[in-house]
């Protein structure tokens, strides 16, 4: 459910109203079954507590794992007494996934700074999945994927002044080397291609503008290289992103966080999906946030949802 006072149950809800329409697999919710019941009186709802049971009567009700919260949830406004339900919903929807019982786990948005000052101690969703999948945080890597771009930032979030500091031969080594095992055996690309970004203008100018490219970034591209990986780079961001530069790659490894993030919801705004590689799992989001502002007024988009379903189902296969 993620954040029940943002959009994420109101979404979930809607696709599931619009399911023949939209073509989607069957799914579970894991959410406050009460908190669906008061969004739609009308809603034929199932409470289920197998996921072979919720598969059998999607099509007739909206299945849910019921989670209790400790508040009634009010639109637009979080509150803290109901951040246990949220990470236990997170808790049993991995539990779900790392055990097979579902294919797959979708997340909805989570409001950070709630679940923080209710007791979570986790930066987010990704940091937390490692945690339960009993993976090292490395290992655990976020991509954002959409029609015309799949990006992953080195670091994420973190002070740019802080982004110097924090990226490492071998921490670039590990991330690609993640990446493109993800795109081999998710995506089915048998030999993919990735570039990899610089994190100076002009990727360093020959080190006048920067030296990261050439002490920390190039030679983990030649070992990468080295080791039989179709990987290039470093190149300048500012050029990296055009039509023609993409039809060079599959995804790029950029260096921190708004390097990747900017254009790719530039070109796939409300279409991209968050996926997390490296984990004994298959987990997707969509692309945006809470939207707390809009919360229970039915102006919320589905597409990046929908979106993170049909990548979710299309990475499990």
């Amino acid at each position: 459910m993620g954040e029940p006072a943002g959009i994420g149950p109101e979404l979930s809800l809607d696709i599931w109203r619009r399911r023949a329409e939209l073509d989607i697999p069957p799914f579970c919710y894991l959410g406050a079954a009460d908190q669906i019941g008061d969004l739609d009186p009308a809603l034929p709802v199932t409470r289920v507590n197998d996921p072979g049971d919720a598969a059998r009567s999607f099509h007739e009700a909206f299945p849910v794992f019921d989670i209790s919260l400790a508040k009634k949830t009010i639109a637009g406004i979080p509150d803290p007494a109901n951040a246990a339900g949220v990470i236990d919903a997170i808790e049993q929807g991995a539990r779900l996934a790392l055990d097979g019982s579902i294919r797959a786990l979708v997340t909805n948005p989570i409001q950070k700074a709630n679940l923080i000052e209710g007791g979570f101690g986790f930066i987010g969703h990704t940091d937390f999945l490692a945690h339960l999948a009993g993976a090292q945080r490395e290992q655990a890597v976020m991509m954002l994927a959409g029609p015309n771009l799949k990006v992953v930032p080195l670091t994420q979030h973190i002070p740019l002044r802080d982004v110097p500091d924090a990226i490492s031969t071998g921490l670039i080594i590990q991330t690609a080397e993640v990446i493109l095992r993800a795109l081999a055996e998710n995506f089915s690309l048998p030999r993919p291609r990735l570039a990899i970004a610089g994190l100076n203008p002009h990727a360093g100018e020959q080190t006048h503008l920067g030296d990261e490219e050439a002490r920390l970034i190039a030679p983990a591209i030649e070992a990468l290289q080295e080791s039989g990986h179709d990987v290039s780079g470093p190149h300048p961001a500012d050029s990296l992103f055009s039509a023609a530069m993409r039809s060079r790659y599959d995804a790029v490894l950029c260096m921190y966080h708004d390097q990747a993030l900017i254009p790719l919801k530039t070109l796939d705004g409300g279409r991209a999906v968050n996926v997390t590689l490296g984990l004994p799992m298959v987990r997707t989001s969509p692309d945006h946030g809470t939207a707390l502002d809009i919360a229970g007024r039915g102006k919320a988009s589905v597409d990046s949802l929908v979106a993170a379903i049909r990548l979710a189902d299309q990475m499990s296969r």
